[in-house]
Protein backbone atom coordinates (compact mmCIF):
# COMPACT_ATOMS: atom_id res chain seq x y z
CA UNK A 1 0.00 0.00 0.00
CA UNK A 2 1.55 3.40 -0.84
CA UNK A 3 1.72 5.59 2.05
CA UNK A 4 3.24 8.50 0.84
CA UNK A 5 6.34 9.82 1.38
CA UNK A 6 7.88 10.27 4.81
CA UNK A 7 10.00 13.24 6.43
CA UNK A 8 14.14 12.14 6.06
CA UNK A 9 14.96 12.87 9.47
CA UNK A 10 18.21 14.81 8.47
CA UNK A 11 15.78 17.05 5.94
CA UNK A 12 16.52 19.71 7.80
CA UNK A 13 20.13 19.86 8.07
CA UNK A 14 20.81 18.70 4.76
CA UNK A 15 18.40 22.00 2.78
CA UNK A 16 20.61 24.44 5.46
CA UNK A 17 23.94 23.17 4.05
CA UNK A 18 22.51 22.79 0.84
CA UNK A 19 21.98 26.52 1.07
CA UNK A 20 24.77 27.67 2.84
CA UNK A 21 26.81 26.61 0.19
CA UNK A 22 25.27 27.67 -2.67
CA UNK A 23 25.50 30.97 -1.54
CA UNK A 24 28.78 31.05 -0.47
CA UNK A 25 29.73 29.26 -3.72
CA UNK A 26 28.29 32.09 -5.77
CA UNK A 27 30.00 34.50 -3.65
CA UNK A 28 26.65 36.05 -2.63
CA UNK A 29 25.98 38.32 0.66
CA UNK A 30 22.84 36.28 1.10
CA UNK A 31 19.51 35.60 0.28
CA UNK A 32 15.92 37.22 -0.63
CA UNK A 33 12.59 34.73 -0.12
CA UNK A 34 9.37 36.42 -1.61
CA UNK A 35 6.77 35.84 1.47
CA UNK A 36 3.26 34.91 0.06
CA UNK A 37 2.07 34.22 4.13
CA UNK A 38 2.23 30.26 2.83
CA UNK A 39 4.29 27.95 4.27
CA UNK A 40 6.44 26.72 1.59
CA UNK A 41 7.77 30.50 1.53
CA UNK A 42 7.56 30.36 5.06
CA UNK A 43 10.05 27.14 5.53
CA UNK A 44 12.20 28.85 3.17
CA UNK A 45 12.93 31.54 5.04
CA UNK A 46 13.22 30.05 7.97
CA UNK A 47 15.97 27.26 6.59
CA UNK A 48 17.66 30.79 5.15
CA UNK A 49 17.84 31.94 8.48
CA UNK A 50 19.57 28.80 9.72
CA UNK A 51 21.94 28.94 7.20
CA UNK A 52 22.99 32.53 6.86
CA UNK A 53 21.61 34.61 10.12
CA UNK A 54 19.15 36.95 10.15
CA UNK A 55 21.22 39.34 8.67
CA UNK A 56 21.35 37.94 5.49
CA UNK A 57 18.34 37.15 4.35
CA UNK A 58 15.43 39.20 3.45
CA UNK A 59 11.79 38.82 3.46
CA UNK A 60 9.97 40.45 0.24
CA UNK A 61 6.11 40.89 0.04
CA UNK A 62 4.60 41.64 -3.14
CA UNK A 63 0.93 41.91 -2.91
CA UNK A 64 -1.17 42.17 -6.58
CA UNK A 65 -4.14 44.86 -6.19
CA UNK A 66 -6.65 41.62 -5.44
CA UNK A 67 -4.71 40.16 -3.29
CA UNK A 68 -6.41 38.66 -0.06
CA UNK A 69 -5.10 40.90 2.21
CA UNK A 70 -5.31 38.31 5.46
CA UNK A 71 -1.50 36.77 2.99
CA UNK A 72 -0.02 40.02 3.84
CA UNK A 73 -0.87 39.78 7.61
CA UNK A 74 0.42 35.92 7.12
CA UNK A 75 3.68 36.53 5.34
CA UNK A 76 4.19 39.64 8.33
CA UNK A 77 3.83 37.31 10.42
CA UNK A 78 5.89 34.57 9.67
CA UNK A 79 8.80 37.82 9.38
CA UNK A 80 8.54 38.28 12.83
CA UNK A 81 8.33 34.99 13.78
CA UNK A 82 11.88 34.41 12.64
CA UNK A 83 13.18 37.76 12.84
CA UNK A 84 14.24 38.91 9.31
CA UNK A 85 13.96 42.46 7.89
CA UNK A 86 11.33 43.24 5.36
CA UNK A 87 10.10 45.44 2.94
CA UNK A 88 6.44 45.19 1.22
CA UNK A 89 6.40 46.38 -2.85
CA UNK A 90 3.11 46.13 -4.66
CA UNK A 91 2.81 44.81 -7.89
CA UNK A 92 -0.61 46.54 -9.03
CA UNK A 93 0.91 49.06 -11.65
CA UNK A 94 2.79 46.73 -13.00
CA UNK A 95 -0.22 44.24 -13.38
CA UNK A 96 -2.44 47.28 -14.63
CA UNK A 97 -0.02 48.24 -17.27
CA UNK A 98 0.64 44.44 -18.97
CA UNK A 99 -3.89 44.01 -18.18
CA UNK A 100 -4.36 47.49 -20.21
CA UNK A 101 -1.46 46.83 -23.36
CA UNK A 102 -2.36 42.55 -23.69
CA UNK A 103 -6.16 42.52 -22.32
CA UNK A 104 -5.11 38.98 -20.45
CA UNK A 105 -7.12 35.90 -19.64
CA UNK A 106 -7.44 35.35 -15.81
CA UNK A 107 -5.16 32.21 -16.38
CA UNK A 108 -2.91 34.67 -17.96
CA UNK A 109 -3.08 37.31 -16.08
CA UNK A 110 -1.77 34.82 -13.14
CA UNK A 111 1.25 34.53 -14.92
CA UNK A 112 1.82 38.16 -15.51
CA UNK A 113 1.52 38.83 -11.46
CA UNK A 114 3.84 35.95 -10.69
CA UNK A 115 6.57 37.53 -13.78
CA UNK A 116 6.20 40.73 -11.82
CA UNK A 117 6.88 39.13 -8.72
CA UNK A 118 10.14 37.64 -10.18
CA UNK A 119 11.16 41.07 -11.43
CA UNK A 120 11.10 42.86 -8.25
CA UNK A 121 12.83 39.57 -6.66
CA UNK A 122 15.79 39.86 -9.08
CA UNK A 123 15.65 43.49 -8.96
CA UNK A 124 16.10 43.38 -5.23
CA UNK A 125 18.92 40.82 -4.99
CA UNK A 126 21.02 42.47 -7.74
CA UNK A 127 20.97 45.34 -5.49
CA UNK A 128 22.08 44.05 -2.54
CA UNK A 129 24.17 41.09 -4.17
CA UNK A 130 21.89 38.32 -2.84
CA UNK A 131 20.25 35.09 -4.98
CA UNK A 132 16.44 34.44 -5.16
CA UNK A 133 15.71 31.22 -2.82
CA UNK A 134 12.81 29.74 -4.88
CA UNK A 135 9.80 28.29 -2.46
CA UNK A 136 8.59 25.40 -5.02
CA UNK A 137 8.06 22.29 -3.56
CA UNK A 138 8.55 18.76 -5.37
CA UNK A 139 4.73 17.99 -5.72
CA UNK A 140 4.68 21.40 -7.68
CA UNK A 141 7.94 20.99 -9.47
CA UNK A 142 6.84 17.77 -11.13
CA UNK A 143 3.25 18.51 -12.06
CA UNK A 144 4.61 21.35 -13.36
CA UNK A 145 2.09 23.66 -10.90
CA UNK A 146 4.18 26.70 -11.21
CA UNK A 147 4.91 30.03 -13.71
CA UNK A 148 7.74 29.39 -16.47
CA UNK A 149 10.06 32.52 -15.25
CA UNK A 150 7.95 33.71 -12.87
CA UNK A 151 7.86 31.56 -9.32
CA UNK A 152 10.42 28.93 -11.30
CA UNK A 153 12.86 31.48 -12.46
CA UNK A 154 14.89 31.53 -9.31
CA UNK A 155 18.29 31.08 -8.51
CA UNK A 156 17.90 27.90 -6.12
CA UNK A 157 15.57 25.53 -5.02
CA UNK A 158 15.63 24.85 -1.43
CA UNK A 159 12.44 22.65 -0.78
CA UNK A 160 12.25 21.00 -4.20
CA UNK A 161 13.24 18.09 -2.97
CA UNK A 162 10.17 17.73 -0.41
CA UNK A 163 7.07 16.85 -1.26
CA UNK A 164 4.40 19.10 0.16
CA UNK A 165 3.37 16.54 2.58
CA UNK A 166 6.65 16.76 3.72
CA UNK A 167 7.02 20.36 4.13
CA UNK A 168 4.43 20.53 6.39
CA UNK A 169 6.01 17.75 8.33
CA UNK A 170 9.18 19.90 8.41
CA UNK A 171 7.38 23.03 9.07
CA UNK A 172 6.34 21.40 12.12
CA UNK A 173 9.50 20.39 12.84
CA UNK A 174 10.88 23.84 12.69
CA UNK A 175 7.90 25.20 14.89
CA UNK A 176 5.93 27.72 12.57
CA UNK A 177 2.83 28.85 13.44
CA UNK A 178 0.19 26.47 12.96
CA UNK A 179 -1.74 29.34 11.22
CA UNK A 180 0.85 29.19 8.48
CA UNK A 181 1.04 25.62 8.46
CA UNK A 182 -2.56 25.14 8.69
CA UNK A 183 -3.21 27.77 6.13
CA UNK A 184 -5.80 26.36 2.68
CA UNK A 185 -2.62 26.19 -0.06
CA UNK A 186 -2.85 28.90 -2.59
CA UNK A 187 -0.92 30.87 -5.09
CA UNK A 188 -2.93 33.87 -4.66
CA UNK A 189 -3.35 34.60 -7.96
CA UNK A 190 -7.01 35.17 -8.31
CA UNK A 191 -9.68 35.70 -5.86
CA UNK A 192 -10.92 32.10 -4.94
CA UNK A 193 -7.83 30.23 -6.20
CA UNK A 194 -6.37 27.12 -4.46
CA UNK A 195 -3.93 24.84 -5.36
CA UNK A 196 -6.01 21.73 -4.75
CA UNK A 197 -8.68 23.19 -6.80
CA UNK A 198 -6.62 23.49 -9.73
CA UNK A 199 -5.11 20.57 -9.25
CA UNK A 200 -8.14 18.52 -8.87
CA UNK A 201 -6.40 16.20 -5.94
CA UNK A 202 -5.50 16.79 -2.72
CA UNK A 203 -1.98 17.14 -1.77
CA UNK A 204 -2.18 14.07 0.39
CA UNK A 205 -3.18 12.14 -2.61
CA UNK A 206 -0.90 13.33 -4.98
CA UNK A 207 1.86 12.98 -3.18
CA UNK A 208 1.28 9.31 -2.74
CA UNK A 209 0.83 9.74 -6.44
CA UNK A 210 3.93 10.58 -7.19
CA UNK A 211 5.87 8.76 -4.68
CA UNK A 212 4.69 5.64 -6.31
CA UNK A 213 5.33 6.86 -9.88
CA UNK A 214 9.23 7.95 -8.04
CA UNK A 215 9.47 4.36 -6.81
CA UNK A 216 8.43 2.83 -10.65
CA UNK A 217 5.04 1.61 -9.55
CA UNK A 218 2.57 1.09 -12.78
CA UNK A 219 -0.77 3.35 -12.71
CA UNK A 220 -2.57 0.68 -11.97
CA UNK A 221 -0.64 0.02 -9.04
CA UNK A 222 -0.92 3.10 -7.41
CA UNK A 223 -4.52 3.52 -8.13
CA UNK A 224 -5.24 0.07 -6.00
CA UNK A 225 -2.72 1.15 -3.22
CA UNK A 226 -3.19 4.77 -2.84
CA UNK A 227 -7.28 4.13 -3.77
CA UNK A 228 -6.82 7.19 -6.08
CA UNK A 229 -9.08 6.39 -9.31
CA UNK A 230 -7.22 5.44 -12.24
CA UNK A 231 -7.85 8.31 -14.40
CA UNK A 232 -6.85 10.83 -11.73
CA UNK A 233 -3.47 8.99 -11.96
CA UNK A 234 -3.07 8.78 -15.67
CA UNK A 235 -4.26 12.88 -15.39
CA UNK A 236 -0.96 13.05 -13.32
CA UNK A 237 1.64 11.28 -15.59
CA UNK A 238 0.18 13.75 -18.10
CA UNK A 239 0.77 16.45 -16.76
CA UNK A 240 4.76 15.34 -15.18
CA UNK A 241 5.26 14.71 -19.26
CA UNK A 242 3.06 18.19 -20.54
CA UNK A 243 5.02 20.24 -18.33
CA UNK A 244 8.71 18.73 -18.56
CA UNK A 245 9.74 22.01 -20.77
CA UNK A 246 9.55 23.44 -17.63
CA UNK A 247 11.91 22.00 -15.80
CA UNK A 248 14.74 22.19 -18.24
CA UNK A 249 17.02 24.70 -19.91
CA UNK A 250 15.30 25.76 -23.35
CA UNK A 251 15.88 23.01 -25.72
CA UNK A 252 19.05 22.93 -27.69
CA UNK A 253 20.07 20.66 -31.05
CA UNK A 254 23.18 18.71 -30.26
CA UNK A 255 25.81 20.08 -32.31
CA UNK A 256 28.95 20.25 -30.61
CA UNK A 257 30.90 17.18 -28.45
CA UNK A 258 29.10 18.43 -25.21
CA UNK A 259 25.98 20.39 -25.76
CA UNK A 260 24.14 22.25 -22.64
CA UNK A 261 21.28 20.42 -21.17
CA UNK A 262 22.19 16.99 -22.85
CA UNK A 263 25.53 16.41 -22.45
CA UNK A 264 27.66 18.83 -21.03
CA UNK A 265 27.20 18.17 -17.06
CA UNK A 266 28.10 21.66 -14.35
Amino acid sequence: MVSGPKLNPDARKIVVEFIAGKVTSAKAKGAVVGLSGGVDSALVAELCVEALGKDRVLGLMLPSQDSDPSDLEDAKLVAKHIGIRTEVVGIGPMVKAFTESLGPSERELGNIKSRCRMIVLHKKAMSLGYLVAGTGNKSELLVGYFTKYGDGGVDFLPIGDLYKTQVWALAREVGLPDRIVKKVPTAGLWPGQTDEGELGITYENLDKVLFGIERGQSPEEISRSAKVPLRKVQRIEEMMEGTQHKRKMPYIPKIGVRTLGIDWRE
